[in-house]
């Protein structure tokens, strides 16, 4: 990795690598035990306290609408305080959620645990990792977040087989209990280590980071906002709506027993399609990437629609759709940065992840009462309409955006000028000035 320059200085391609690593690490570990081990460890919970599978369920879905409210607010104090604080403290969060929701004494107490554990997930995940290089590394982050991404998408991988054998030995309050002590040993160093990094400079406040009066000079920013969230809405809500229902709807087109291993490469694909951006892909605009991604899922439906139920199809629709799934994750980050530069990115991507963290949330409800009142074929036709148009919002995104985002060009010139007129500034400016 190249040096890059940050909130706190230069940092050299070495440290780089530790900051990526490091981070790739506690998202691994935050995915895999705040989201992914639930499924496996539900039917434990249910049978526990008394309550039957789909409640169980339900009390999630509202933990985590809990967690999208605090988004924006989260967003605003890592602006304020620096990512590395705000992680470090999540991380004690997190393991505090754990332990109350392992030694919760009923229903209630459950409800309650789930909604801190994603309380606390909203201080550890992407949306603080990504400001946290965007503050150590600058402007130069989009290519780190690229490389987090793609360590961060086996968190599933590896933690959907550990908790399973886990849970063969343990019951799920033990390895709740396991799952804190991973974020006090291993996390919570980690987050410590990069909020010393941050404090070695200064975090990114507005007056630092936009030339004055930019806003002004931008007119479209807040309609540009409202789009970006728009089109990672409607996005999430066809990748939601689909992948929850999956394996069922594979199987209703007429897959059989080739569903499960239709479903089992989505995962892959999503790997995939990281590697390849950060690979191949390392010099796109991330607003023509975000418009591959809204693409490729509708893409991946209608393939699967006109080809059900021959499993070459549903296979192609797998890869596809994983493709799309993975480079979302990485343009979620990456496209509010290039808009809007490093000014108030935390709080930005706190309110379009709030917005899609909720669409997602309502998504497979919608989805299953289209399916009981349209139908496989028809609901599925809808939903990639509706990807369709995400893919819409991306282009009048571009549109609007125009060669380059004053905010971003802003952040460049700062960093250009934070160390006189170095050969690698003088790059990096060019770069940013002609990114799109």
């Amino acid at each position: 990795m190249a040096e890059a320059t940050g909130a706190a200085g230069p940092v050299s391609g070495r440290r780089l690598f530790g900051i990526v690593a490091g981070l790739g690490l506690t998202q691994i570990i935050g995915y895999g035990t705040l989201y992914y081990s639930f499924s496996i460890l539900a039917a434990g919970m249910a049978a526990d306290i008394g309550w039957s599978l789909d409640t169980v369920y339900g009390a999630f879905s509202a933990a985590l609408l809990a967690g999208a409210l605090i988004g924006p607010r989260c967003g605003r104090w890592v602006d304020r305080h620096g990512a590395g604080r705000i992680m470090a403290l999540g991380s004690v969060a997190a393991a505090a959620a754990l332990i109350g929701c392992a030694v919760a004494p009923g229903p209630l107490g459950l409800a309650l645990g789930l909604v801190a554990i994603q309380l606390a997930a909203s201080f550890v995940l992407y949306e603080v990792a990504f400001p946290a290089l965007v503050q150590v590394v600058g402007f130069g982050a989009q290519r780190s977040i690229t490389h987090l991404t793609l360590i961060a998408g086996f968190a599933s991988t590896l933690f959907w087989p550990a908790t399973a054998a886990l849970q063969d030995h343990l019951s799920w309050r033990e390895v709740y209990l396991v799952f804190a002590a991973l974020h006090l040993l291993l996390c919570l160093p980690i987050h410590l280590w990069l909020r010393s990094l941050v404090r070695a400079g200064s975090p990114v406040h507005p007056a630092a980071a936009v030339p004055e009066d930019a806003e002004g000079r931008h007119p479209d920013r807040r309609v540009l906002l409202i789009l970006t969230a728009t089109g990672f809405s409607l996005a999430g809500f066809v990748a939601s709506a689909v992948l929850v229902h999956m394996v069922p709807l594979l199987g209703a087109l007429g897959l059989g027993a080739g569903s499960l291993l239709v479903g089992s490469l989505f995962g892959p694909a999503q790997v995939l399609s990281r590697f390849l951006t950060m690979t191949a892909g390392r010099g796109a605009s991330p607003v023509g990437l975000a418009i591959v991604a809204a693409g490729l899922p509708p893409l991946a439906l209608g393939l699967l629609l006109l080809g059900a139920p021959a499993l070459a199809a549903a296979i192609g629709f797998a890869i596809l759709f994983g493709l799309g799934s993975g480079l979302n994750s990485i343009v979620r980050g990456t496209v509010p940065l290039a808009l809007f530069g490093r000014a108030g990115y935390a709080e930005r991507l706190g309110w379009i992840s709030s917005v899609v963290h909720i669409a997602s949330a309502l998504a497979p409800f919608l989805f299953a009462a289209m399916l009981e009142r349209l139908g496989p074929a028809s609901s599925l036709w809808l939903t990639a309409g509706l990807g369709g148009l995400a893919g819409l919002v991306f282009l009048e995104i571009r549109r609007k955006s125009g060669p380059a985002s004053p905010a971003a060009a802003g952040d460049a010139v700062q960093t250009a000028g934070s160390n006189g007129a170095s050969r690698f500034r003088r790059a990096a400016l060019t770069a940013c000035l002609h990114r799109r």
